[in-house]
């Protein structure tokens, strides 16, 4: 039975992914472990008596969009990060500033993980519930790291602004 099934997803995944490699099954591990964490998360704040609050300020809306924003810049693209996404990606060129280009290599759940590490659209997902969470639960911490990432972000801007200014 248990080959049978095997079998089959090799199938669909060859049938869905044609020429592409499309780890079909590292995805739905990974969909897997951030429903999991999610729901443990949901069961463990019912069973603490903690209350979800009924809607987030529109401050910490903004707050977390742009924290979420640069923290998935920061681990998906930023040079001295690579160190993390190195077992699971290869260099391919310089990106944009303080930037690389990397493709996700090896098979499976491996390449899955690359593939999730060098998407800042992929990994937003993580990192917004991340800190959604931590609003929760640890509000004054995650406000301190978010507004960190939005300084951080706001002196992006102006050093590339400083840049164009200084090349006309």
């Amino acid at each position: 039975m248990a080959s049978t099934l095997s079998r089959e997803a090799e199938r669909v995944a060859a049938d869905y992914a044609g020429e592409h490699e499309a780890p079909l099954g590292g995805y739905a591990t990974l969909m897997g472990v951030f429903v999991s964490v999610v729901a443990a998360f949901s069961t463990w704040i019912h069973r603490s008596r903690r209350e979800l609050p009924e809607r987030i300020a529109p401050g910490d809306i903004a707050l977390l969009t742009v924290a979420t924003h640069k923290a998935s810049r920061l681990i998906t693209k930023d040079r001295v990060t690579s160190a993390v996404r190195a077992p699971f990606t290869e260099y391919e060129s310089d990106g944009g500033p303080a930037e690389v280009e990397e493709r996700p290599r090896g098979h499976g759940l491996r390449r899955a993980v690359g593939e999730l590490l060098v998407c800042p659209y992929c990994l937003g997902m993580w990192i917004a519930t991340l800190l959604a969470a931590g609003l929760v639960v640890l509000p004054r911490p995650t406000r301190w790291a978010a507004s960190v990432l939005c300084v951080h972000f706001g002196a992006d801007l102006m050093q590339l602004a400083y840049k164009k200014l200084e090349d006309v």
